[in-house]
Parts: C-alpha cells; structure tokens; sequence
C-alpha cells in the first residue's frame, strides 16, 4: 500500500521521529531497519514461521521509483510510505542517504535454556559478555551468520542486537541469528554445562594457540569486550586459546577476533 507523504508532521511518521533520540531511550518491542539488503532480508521472512513483523516502511521517492520490485513482494495491507528527501530528513533528525527505512515488530525472544536445548548433536554457539559496542555486536552477528553458528547467547550487560546500527553493520543477520540473554557469566557456563556445550573462551593471554583446538560437537566460543575481556573467574574455568600474533601487538578487534575464530571452527 504505496502512500505518498507531502509534510514531516503527517502523524503516520511517528514511528519514524526522532530516530538517533529513540535509538538511545529504546524502541519497547520494535526496532528500526535501514538500508535496501536488510529490508530485502526482511521481505524474506514475511509469513514465516517465527519471523518479524513489519509494521511499515518509509522510502524516499528516488528510492521508491528504483524498488519496484521489493515493494511488490510486501504484503497489500503494508503501509509503504513514500516521501521526498527534504522531508524524510526533518523526520528523522539527519541526513538519511540510504533513503531506506522500516519499523518492525521483534519475534519473541527465546529463553537460553530452551535455545540451547533445542539445537542439534553439532552445535556452534558464540556467547558474549560485556559486549556494549553496537559496531562489535553487529560485526560479530555478521560472523555468525557467515560461519553458521546456530544461536548467539548474550550477557545482562550487552547492547541490543537490534540497535538500529547493530542491524545495519550485521547487514540483517542480527535479525536472522537467533538470540537469547542470561543474566551474566556463571549462568552462561551452568547452561552450557548442562547442555553438553564445551566453552572455549578467547583472550590474548589464552593458554594454547587456535591452530591446535579441535572442534567438539557441541561448542561455544566466548567474547569479552575490548580492553578488561572476559572476567578472570570465567577464564579459570573453561578452555581458553589465543590467536598468535606479530612480536609487540597483542590484540584484535573483538569482531575481527570472532571472524577468525568461526572461520575455525565452522571448518569452511
């Protein structure tokens, strides 16, 4: 349903006001999508069985005229509104290039316990801990999806997957991945315990090298945040390996860490 929006008060923008001041305060059950991939991934899962809901979309009209074809797999009933870019720009609050934006409604989020215990006898988990960069929980989504890790399992203290900017950097694997959260390091591990999970934990002071981890069945690779990394009580309890690198650097990006780690242990 293709609907043209002349002014930026028009009331039928209101899910689309204010965007970087409603990233900060929380969206309660929605979440904002940007950029012509995810909306096409999203289109995708329309009518699936335990995929989001869109509740409208908001092009500009350049890119209205170039997406044809997307707009005709979106359901009838689909609000598709459409506006020039001056106006997109006064509703959001800046310049939005991509001219591409959609509200969604988030599937219900999986208890841990359940994700867990619910995947199969060879299993890739990522876990992480801390991890409050929307950038690094984007790019390690991503990573997931691209190795085929099955679930990602999240801490209390990270950021939401489905940050607008987290969705933009995973290019829409967060809302792909399935998630869960736990309340913090000791449930993580008593869980992965109990569902015959082995934890590998990743650090520069890791006690062997990544070259010599042999993948078991079921595995889950854990993430710290960039500078403290993963809790010390944590380490003390679980495998950890470290990626060797040059003479007088020790350190990666947390994202670029998780790639290369996936890469291992998908085996691809």
């Amino acid at each position: 349903m293709i609907l043209a929006v002349e002014a930026a008060d028009d009331p039928r923008l209101s899910d689309y006001r204010d965007v970087r001041e409603r990233d900060l305060v929380g969206r309660r059950g929605l979440f904002m999508a940007e950029g012509e991939v995810v909306l096409r991934l999203l289109a995708g899962q329309l009518g699936t069985r335990g995929g989001h809901r869109l509740r409208s979309v908001l092009l500009s009209q350049v890119q209205a005229a170039r997406l044809g074809d997307l707009i005709a797999r979106l359901p009838d009933d689909l609000p598709v509104l459409v506006a020039g870019q001056e106006v997109m720009d006064q509703v959001v609050g800046f310049h939005i290039h991509r001219g591409i934006l959609a509200v969604g409604e988030a599937r219900p989020r999986p208890e841990a316990s359940a994700l867990l215990a619910g995947l199969g006898p060879r299993a890739l988990v990522v876990a992480a801990l801390g991890l409050t960069n929307h950038d690094n929980m984007g790019g390690i989504f991503r990573n997931a999806a691209a190795f085929g890790a099955d679930a990602v399992i999240l801490d209390g203290a990270s950021c939401d997957p489905l940050y607008r900017k987290a969705i933009r950097v995973s290019v829409g694997a967060s809302l792909v991945v399935p998630f869960a959260r736990v309340a913090d390091a000791g449930e993580l591990l008593e869980l992965l315990a109990a569902n015959g999970f082995a934890a590998v934990a990743l650090s520069p002071s890791g006690r062997e090298p990544l070259s010599r981890l042999v993948r078991p069945p079921r595995v889950a690779a854990l993430f710290g945040t960039e500078g403290p990394g993963l809790p010390p009580a944590l380490m003390e309890q679980v495998r950890t390996v470290a990626i060797p690198m040059a003479a007088g650097f020790d350190s990666l990006n947390v994202a670029t860490t998780s790639g290369i780690v996936l890469h291992h242990l998908a085996g691809v």
